[in-house]
């Protein structure tokens, strides 16, 4: 789904004009206008700002999407805590390589 249909469907869910959300968010109304329809796009930040200004909220969730990727499949069993070790004993080698 593009942001520009998520901000009009939350907007519109929530009962709001472009002109209500504008005001919300501090932004003008026209912006408002072209990111709906999908001229230009928010940033994340602003995307997130605009849906929770409606009453709403987009979880954001990192998904491997391509499944043939061993690497991307065994790092995601990995804890949090053992992928961080993982990425510090790289640099410390990428560091020690230059």
């Amino acid at each position: 789904m593009r942001s520009a249909d998520l901000i009009r469907e939350a907007r519109l869910r929530a009962g709001l004009s472009q002109y209500e959300l504008a005001d919300l968010t501090g932004r003008d109304r026209t912006v408002i206008a072209r990111w709906e329809h999908g001229h230009v796009a928010p940033s994340l930040e602003t995307l997130l700002e605009l849906l929770h200004a409606c009453g709403f909220d987009l979880p954001v969730e990192l998904v491997p999407y391509d499944r043939a990727n061993q690497r991307l499949h065994k790092n995601a069993l990995l804890s949090p805590e053992r992928r961080v070790h993982r990425l510090l004993r790289g640099h410390g080698k990428a560091s020690r390589e230059t």
